[in-house]
C-alpha cells in the first residue's frame, strides 16, 4: 500500500468509526450520502490527508521521545555511572554520550570515526561504551574479551586502543581476533582468558542487554545522549546537534 492509499484508508476508517458510534442516528441512505461527501472532499482536498499524517507522525514521535526520556531517567545510574562501563573523554563532562555497539556491526565501524572526532574536539564530553553483542556468537566472544580487558584498565586508555584495533579491523570479530587485538594493545591475554567467564563479565553484558531492552534498542549503534535516545549511525553532525541541545538547550550553543 502506497502512502496515498494509506492516508485514504486512515481517513475512511476514521469516518467509519464515527458512523459506527452514531449508527442509530443515521439510516442507510444517510450513511451512504455522508460517505460520499467525505470521499469527495478528500479527493478534492488531498492535502488534508497529508496534514493528518504529518500530525500523526509528530504526535507519535513526541510520545516515543517522552517514553525514552522517562526510561533514561529511571535508569540513569546504570546508564551513566555503572561500575561495569568504560568511560572515555572527560569523566566530569557536562554531557554524556552512551554508545551501545557490536564489534561485528559495519555501521559501528563507520561510526567509530564520529566518536573519535567528538573525543578530540569536545573537551566537555563524557563518552560511555557498552558492549551490546547482538550479531552472533563471534560478537559475544569479542564482547567478553572486551569486558575482561576493562578489568585491567579502569581508566580506559589501553581499552580505547584495543577498541579501535578490533572494531577497525577486517573480517569477523571473534575470540581469536579479540585476543590478538588485546595482546597488541598490551593486555595480559592469559588473564583475559581467565576473566572472560567471570561473574563480573557476565554481569556487565547482562546489564547492557537489560538496558537496551528497557530503552527499546534493537540494533547497533544506538546512543543515549543526555536525555535523548538516538538509534542508528546518524552521523557526526546529528550527534553534535544532540550533544549541543542537551548542553545548552539548542542545536548550536
Amino acid at each position: 500500500m502506497n502512502r496515498a492509499s494509506l492516508l485514504a484508508a486512515i481517513a475512511l476508517s476514521a469516518a467509519s468509526v464515527v458512523f459506527a458510534a452514531h449508527a442509530d442516528e443515521f439510516g442507510p441512505a444517510q450513511r451512504n450520502e455522508i460517505e460520499k461527501i467525505v470521499r469527495e472532499y478528500l479527493v478534492s482536498h488531498p492535502e488534508v490527508l497529508q496534514d493528518a499524517m504529518a500530525e500523526l507522525e509528530k504526535r507519535q514521535a513526541a510520545a516515543e521521545s517522552e517514553k525514552h526520556e522517562a526510561a533514561v531517567k529511571e535508569n540513569a545510574k546504570p546508564l551513566f555511572s555503572s561500575p561495569y562501563q568504560v568511560t572515555l573523554g572527560n569523566p566530569e563532562g557536562n554531557v554524556t554520550m552512551v554508545e551501545f555497539f557490536d564489534y561485528n556491526c559495519g555501521y559501528c565501524k563507520r561510526a567509530m570515526a564520529d566518536m573519535m572526532d567528538l573525543l578530540q574536539h569536545d573537551k566537555n564530553l563524557k563518552v560511555v561504551l557498552k558492549e551490546f553483542p547482538v550479531l552472533g556468537p563471534g560478537s559475544v566472544e569479542a564482547a567478553k574479551v572486551a569486558a575482561a580487558a576493562r578489568l585491567q584498565d579502569k581508566i580506559g586508555k589501553k581499552y580505547l586502543d584495543f577498541h579501535q584495533k578490533l572494531l577497525g579491523g577486517r573480517g569477523e570479530a571473534n575470540k581469536a581476533r579479540a585476543l590478538a587485538a588485546a595482546k597488541e594493545a598490551g593486555f595480559d591475554v592469559a588473564r583475559i582468558e581467565k576473566d572472560m567467564e567471570s561473574d563480573e563479565v557476565k554481569s556487565q553484558l547482562a546489564e547492557s542487554f537489560k538496558l537496551a531492552e528497557t530503552l527499546g534498542l534493537n540494533g547497533t549503534p544506538s546512543y543515549v545522549i543526555g536525555k535523548d535516545v538516538v538509534v542508528g549511525a546518524v552521523g557526526l553532525a546529528a550527534l553534535k546537534e544532540k550533544i549541543s541541545t542537551n548542553r545548552c538547550g539548542k542545536a548550536s550553543c
